[in-house]
């Protein structure tokens, strides 16, 4: 299948409206980054506590920021989380407030105290059972004995109200409720909860509007180990190309490459700081699935590239390298287009918690695309005109490359 029947688009000649392009687009990026003093990077590498709440309605983020700042937990960050149905928050505390173990988990119950004050504690003497565990359900369960197990044995009340407890929880934290119960009576659809098991959890346990679904503590060691484990793995991967292309091709051909993947990831950092997003693990998984995908797209031109410089030892080194890229255009459309629609519904339907990660893709599948005929071949060009010794013979320079040796080799035989 083809979008264009040879297509004869004069890319090289139209290099410097690339170029003129890309540098706004890097600059505003960088540009960005200092204005706000470095990147903005997610609790996975500031280190901090994250947690995940679910309120009966849709909360006040005004109030609860106040109640955060009164509490003592200043700089909080609050953000949306998932459909606007299911209201919930994320609650994030950076390593001003949360700059050690101790403090770190005192954070969490911190973010629970102040919502507690802001939509009540429910009665004295009673807890949050929406916001209790296994334990503390089946410990109460066992001081109260409702099923009256107690003349059977310790051992077989403890194990009866653990398991009970424990399948109370699961419901609990399942669909619908999603880890919030607005009425104790339904919990008499989990096998084993009584009318008096009921009775029991009313006059110990009350039920309140929200419920912490999910925590996460990341120390600030931990932090800093990630961000630089993030930074060597982009350069390994990128050095790691570099080699397999010189040994595969040339090493022209390699530097171009990754000068154009750079250039790819530069601009993908950059807006994420226009956008004031954040980076997290699940970003730096994109960013290296981009690069992979970017020198991918690069190789196919550069390929055929090479292929042209077999047949057409004397031709032009521009015309044949707009020749090579019009020749791929319509595999780079297709394959770049339906990558763009999968990433783009991911993106669009993929939720919150992989929101950043198809972003990042959305992003470096169009800058990918368009580095592998704006930048990377127009270094190969460069390189040739500037550095191989001039135009004639097409990509031959002063000294012949190997591939061009290999392939005369050929011609002789």
């Amino acid at each position: 299948m083809e979008f264009f029947h040879e297509p004869n688009i004069d890319w090289m000649g139209k290099k410097w409206y690339f170029i003129a392009l890309s540098i706004p687009l890097f600059l505003a990026g960088m540009i960005s980054i200092a204005a706000h003093g470095g990147l903005k990077y997610g609790i996975d590498f500031r280190g901090g506590t994250v947690v995940t709440v679910k309120f009966s309605k849709a909360p006040d983020l005004d109030a609860i920021r106040r109640h955060l700042d009164q509490g003592g937990l200043h700089g909080a960050t609050l953000q949306g989380y998932g459909p606007a149905s299911d209201h919930e928050i994320l609650v994030g505390l950076d390593l001003k407030t949360t700059s050690s173990s101790k403090a770190l988990d005192a954070g969490k119950h911190a973010i629970i105290d102040s919502l507690n004050a802001l939509y009540g504690a429910g009665p004295s003497g009673k807890l949050d059972f929406n916001n209790a565990d296994a334990k503390t359900i089946a410990d109460h369960l066992i001081t109260a004995d409702p099923l009256h197990l107690a003349p059977k044995g310790t051992e077989e009340a403890t194990k009866t109200y653990q398991d009970l407890a424990g399948a109370m929880v699961n419901f609990r934290n399942q669909p619908p409720h999603g880890g919030l119960i607005a009425d104790f009576q339904d919990l008499s659809a989990v096998p084993g909860v009584t009318p008096a098991v009921l009775s029991a959890l009313k006059n110990d346990f009350y039920l309140s509007s929200f419920a912490v679904i999910n925590a996460e503590i990341v120390g600030p060691k931990v932090g800093s180990d990630l961000r630089r484990q993030a930074l060597y793995v982009t350069l390994a991967g990128l050095g790691a190309m570099l080699v397999y292309i010189w040994y595969r091709f040339e090493l022209v051909y390699g530097v171009a490459a990754v000068i154009a993947t750079f250039h790819d990831v530069l601009i993908t950092i950059g807006f994420f700081s226009l956008l004031n997003k954040e980076i997290t693990l699940t970003v730096i998984a994109a960013l290296l699935t981009l690069v992979g995908y970017s020198m991918n797209d690069t190789i196919v031109v550069f390929d055929r590239i090479r292929e042209n410089v077999r047949v057409s030892k004397r031709e032009n080194i521009l015309t044949l390298v707009n020749r090579s890229i019009n020749q791929t255009l319509s595999r780079t459309i297709l394959t770049s287009g339906l990558t763009f629609l999968a990433v783009l519904s991911l993106f669009l339907f993929g939720g919150e918690v992989i929101h950043g990660f198809a972003f990042a893709l959305v992003v470096g599948v169009i800058i990918g695309t368009y580095s592998s005929i704006a930048i990377a071949s127009p270094v190969l060009v460069y390189w040739q005109q500037r550095l191989g010794g001039g135009v004639g013979g097409g990509m031959v320079a002063k000294s012949k490359p190997k591939v061009l040796e290999r392939a005369a080799t050929g011609a002789r035989r």
